[in-house]
């Protein structure tokens, strides 16, 4: 059993790895948050992963929300484990996991990063198809690396380049409060009135009227999946978005 939340494929990517070798079902949170479905159970000899991206050295919103909700019963040994899909670092987003588990008596028998292209296009450009898949090659030893240890169901903190809990939720989460807030986006005339970021948003943020996205919610998760996802990149986010270009991750489908 893995939970995974992916807006552009990252996260769904390693996700779909270790099931290979773990078995067992992949949960999209998207689709728990939006049916409510928060309650699961675990048979003897299940591993339990939860793959996610990082956000501003911490969780997604949708993220945190749907850890505070799930109820998880697993019997006693039970492997669990966490991966953070990160551009820069996964900040603290390690111990904002485990602190939403501890308090339903749940704790991660190993913890690891991976190192992906970094989707915050607001400040890092992902123009060069290259460089691109570059990143994508190098994060491969990353996840053979965590599928190895999963798979041989080792223990430890094997995450790299975290940065301190107390800094991530002092500094880093007011930042992301902020970030989300949906005035941000902008609609070019180029769209054409597909629907795609509607359908595809995780929390229901962005409706069509009179052909158009509109935001009716002031603060979304952020996972920029609207944008990303546009056939036309007709969705921007500040200044900085058109010249850094889109991405998807190559090897899965979201």
């Amino acid at each position: 059993m893995i939970f995974y939340f992916s807006a552009t494929g990252n996260s769904k990517y390693v996700a779909e790895r270790l099931l290979k070798v773990t078995g067992g079902e992949m949960i999209s949170i998207s689709t728990c948050m939006k049916t409510g479905h928060s309650a699961f159970m675990a048979v003897h000899g299940e591993s339990v992963g939860v793959v996610l991206p990082v956000y501003f050295w911490g969780l997604p919103d949708i993220a945190e929300k749907f850890l505070k909700k799930l109820k998880l019963t697993v019997p006693q040994g039970t492997y669990l484990y966490f991966v953070a899909t990160y551009g820069t670092t996964p900040g603290a987003s390690g111990a904002f996991a485990a602190r939403l588990l501890g308090a339903k008596g749940l704790s991660f028998s190993a913890c690891f990063s991976v190192k992906m292209p970094d989707t915050w296009t607001p400040l890092f450009d992902l123009s060069n198809p290259d460089k691109v898949a570059a990143q994508n090659a190098a994060a491969e030893e990353q996840v053979s690396f965590a599928i190895e240890k999963v798979s041989k169901r080792m223990t430890g903190d094997f995450m790299q380049k975290k940065a301190p809990y107390l800094i991530a939720k002092v500094f880093a989460r007011p930042a992301y409060e902020f970030a989300r807030q949906t005035f941000h986006f902008t609609v070019t005339a180029d769209c054409v009135s597909c629907g795609l970021c509607a359908e595809k948003c995780p929390v229901q943020a962005i409706e069509l009227r009179d052909r158009k996205p509109v935001w009716v919610k002031k603060k979304c998760t952020l996972c920029l999946g609207c944008l990303h996802r546009c056939p036309k990149f007709a969705i921007q986010y500040g200044s900085h978005t058109e010249k850094h270009g889109q991405y998807q991750n190559p090897y899965t489908k979201v």
